[in-house]
């Protein structure tokens, strides 16, 4: 890759984030709130936002659901473009040996992108409800803390000395 055109791609993502999420600021703020003003989650994220408003929410909730199909297709798009180009560069590695630990290093990056964008697809590509509020507290903690927490063991475990350490601790 050029430095060129990693430049361009920085820029361009750069911008588009910038428009996206100007975008649904501005339309969060067209809203108007009334009653409680207590949002029922962890942090200020648009389904639990979207609860609390009693404005018509349609144009917002159409706009957000077409930002995340677009940027979640986008984005898993690149990451399996991305492996098709990994997995055939692995297929040419001659020592078997060398092809079964490049794979397990990408198997578990995999993993780690399927339950994140699990995730994310079940936050915010669903519609939100009420009902679902208590559903997205949990969802929340997951991608945001569970997730991150998981990243190190998954990719720890691959290390021989990690495993070695691990089964000293668990027969202790």
């Amino acid at each position: 890759m050029s430095h060129r055109f990693c430049i361009l791609l920085v820029v361009l993502t750069y911008v588009y984030g910038f428009t996206d999420a100007m975008t649904q600021a501005v339309l969060t703020f067209r809203l108007s709130y009334c009653g409680s003003h207590e949002i029922h989650g962890f942090f200020c994220a648009d389904p639990p936002l979207l609860t609390l408003s009693c404005s018509d929410i349609r144009i917002k909730q159409m706009v957000l659901l077409m930002s995340c199909c677009f940027n979640l297709s986008i984005t898993i798009l690149a990451i399996f473009v991305s492996y098709v180009f990994i997995i055939s560069a692995i297929l040419r590695i001659r020592s078997a040996d060398a092809r079964r630990k490049t794979f397990s290093t990408c198997s578990s990056h995999l993993m780690s992108v399927i339950i994140f964008y699990g995730t994310l697809f079940f936050m915010y590509v669903r519609p939100s409800t009420l009902q679902s509020v208590d559903e997205h507290k949990v969802v929340t903690v997951f991608y945001s803390a569970v997730i991150p927490m998981l990243n190190p063991l998954i990719y720890g475990l691959r290390n021989r000395e990690v495993k070695e350490a691990l089964k000293k601790g668990i027969h202790v």
